[in-house]
């Protein structure tokens, strides 16, 4: 019998074995548009970069094997990979997607697809009966966060896919793992079809790339997918696929840490008298704790509060910490702080779902917490 080797393992070496020619132990950055060819048609794999290329098929293959997978597909961002999804949509066909989730999201869904004759419905209420009774026969994708973005809700994976394998005809069913990264789960082997990343995030890690990726267990989908990634062309260049690989090799131990640190601060808010609302899913006070405990393998790195001073006290505070750097994107190693309603969902400002102003969303990094309590602690005296 094989060994299943562990996830940090595989998070390694996955993907990556050293260079046949050279030896080399890193996965080499192949830059080059174009491969030479024996005779016409004859190459050893690779024929043009569009469509292939030996350091991002690395990252793909890493990628499919920490999600649990068959197939992964990189993509040059996190909407780039989430537009070749809707790309195997039909005029008419219906995404139900629940209405917490990011702002890109929801602006591609309500700005660019609904435009092309694709039907739209969000669901407000986080429970498996809610997605499942909003499913009609016109439902080709169900599309879900969990954690959402920015509000930090759950949803039980197992439960729906379970559920929507009983509808028919069975939409697809997609999760947005980007917060909780596979380390924390794995949607796949949960019942989804499709798990999807921003690996600009946590997969990346430094904050030096924009990425995105799709992995599924399906051939047919695979083949569906494989041929928009190169029909449409919105790859990774090789440097890209290099840093993501890179990033990859300390995601567990980073993500320990992220969570150790979140859980800290965590405790922190709770106790705050100027915060309301916390949503850690690490922490007992969140509506969906047990399911966190059960689902993912911890709480994670993300957190958001709502200020109980109000919208004017929220902006004050966001700039006023000095480690917590005020900015979009997520998942670096550093600790990055923002306002949603105001930055990465101004998107939904004027729809039934628009953010609460006063919400705070903390991307928490891995350096010192005494350093980051201590920041947030002179914040709030600020506002």
């Amino acid at each position: 019998m094989k060994h299943e080797q562990a996830f940090e393992t595989l998070a390694i070496h996955a993907g990556q074995s050293p260079d046949p020619g050279t030896g080399a132990v890193m996965t080499p950055i192949y830059q080059t548009s174009t491969f030479k060819q024996s005779a016409v048609g004859e190459h050893q794999g690779f024929e043009y970069a569009r469509t292939g290329n030996p350091t991002r098929s690395a990252l793909e293959a890493c990628l499919a094997a920490l999600e649990g997978g068959s197939f992964g597909l990189a993509f040059a961002s996190g909407m780039a990979a989430t537009d070749t999804i809707l790309r195997l949509l039909e005029p008419g066909d219906q995404v139900l997607a629940v209405a917490d989730l990011y702002g890109g999201t929801y602006r591609i869904l309500k700005q660019v697809y609904e435009r092309y004759g694709i039907s739209l419905k969000f669901v407000e209420a986080h429970s498996t009966e809610a997605v499942l009774a909003a499913v009609t026969g016109d439902t080709r994708l169900v599309w879900v966060e969990s954690p959402t973005n920015p509000k930090m809700n759950l949803f039980d994976l197992q439960a729906l896919a379970e559920g929507l394998s009983k509808k028919n005809p069975r939409p697809l069913f997609c999760v947005d793992n980007t917060f909780a990264t596979p380390y924390l789960q794995q949607p796949l082997k949960l019942g989804a079809d499709f798990a999807v990343h921003s690996t600009t995030k946590y997969l990346g890690g430094h904050s030096d790339v924009v990425g995105g990726a799709i992995i599924v267990d399906d051939q047919e989908l695979f083949d569906r997918l494989s041929f928009l990634q190169n029909a449409v062309g919105a790859v990774p260049g090789p440097m890209d696929c290099f840093l993501v690989l890179r990033g990859i090799k300390t995601l567990p131990v980073r993500m320990d840490r992220h969570a150790s640190n979140a859980v800290q601060i965590s405790e922190f808010l709770s106790a705050h008298p100027d915060v309301q609302d916390l949503r850690y899913p690490g922490h007992p006070s969140h509506p969906h704790f047990e399911l966190a405990r059960r689902q993912m393998r911890n709480g994670g790195g993300m957190l958001s509060f709502v200020h109980r001073g109000g919208a004017d006290a929220a902006r004050e505070f966001v700039e006023g910490t000095q480690l917590f750097t005020l900015a979009e994107s997520l998942g670096g190693v550093e600790s990055l702080i923002e306002l949603p309603a105001a930055m990465t969902h101004a998107s939904t400002a004027n729809s039934p779902f628009a953010i609460e102003p006063a919400l705070i969303r903390l991307s928490v990094g891995i350096e010192s917490v005494d350093d980051l309590l201590q920041d947030l602690k002179q914040a709030f005296k600020t506002s």
